[in-house]
């Protein structure tokens, strides 16, 4: 594609994206068939589910944007190939945080719009520095992500079968992310950016909590 195909297709993935139109590629991660059958969820219990699912929710519309915007920016092909398979997984994740939010009787943040606009300039300017630099915003991207989901494993109730099992898989599928970015040439990052970028993420999982 050239480049307005490709602005375009970043485009219409910005719509679906914002607009839940995302679909899955994968099936939606189930509880094990030898898990006994979870009690039901009390409303506190539902509520502190729908709301751990809202941050994970908003987190991969963050990763549309950003892997739309540095395969935009992607020097070499093999790169620009390689952000958009990854892309293509976290919408797996997007549609299954949908679903699960959708069951629990939740929404999704009020604010994707902004989110989706802010990760999109960061993805730009990332990608901007170089396909090295672009790779080490990534593995450090996806690092932290996978903290923020293994501290989301521990606060989800015991009995949330459905959502611990999806938010088991995408752990493993942005650890994965982050061992490719690596293996492909990533650069470190300095530690000023990783903590600007532990700041921001914080700063969003608190606001999406709740709105």
């Amino acid at each position: 594609m050239n480049t307005t195909d490709r602005v375009l297709t970043c485009l219409d993935e910005a719509l679906r994206t914002i607009g839940g139109g995302s679909h899955a590629g994968r099936p939606r991660p189930r509880p094990a068939a030898s898990e006994a059958a979870p009690a039901a969820l009390s409303d506190a219990e539902r509520r502190l589910s729908g709301a751990l699912m809202r941050v994970n929710h908003v987190g991969e519309v963050c990763a549309q944007a950003l892997y739309q915007a540095q395969a935009l920016t992607a020097r070499e092909p093999a790169l620009r190939a390689q952000l958009q398979q990854a892309a293509r997984e976290e919408a797996d994740h997007l549609a299954w945080t949908q679903s699960r939010l959708r069951e629990l009787g939740d929404r999704p943040s009020l604010l994707n719009p902004i989110w989706y606009a802010g990760s999109f300039a960061i993805g730009l300017a990332a990608g901007r520095l170089g396909d090295a630099a672009s790779l080490g915003f990534v593995v450090e991207t996806e690092r932290q992500v996978e903290q923020h989901l293994a501290s989301h494993l521990e606060r989800l109730p015991a009995s949330d079968l459905a959502s611990r099992a999806i938010v088991e898989e995408m752990k493993a599928d942005e650890a994965r992310h982050a061992d490719t970015a690596l293996a492909a040439g990533a650069a470190p990052m300095p530690a000023p950016a990783r903590w600007l970028m532990r700041a921001a993420a914080r700063m969003m999982t608190t606001t999406a909590h709740v709105i």
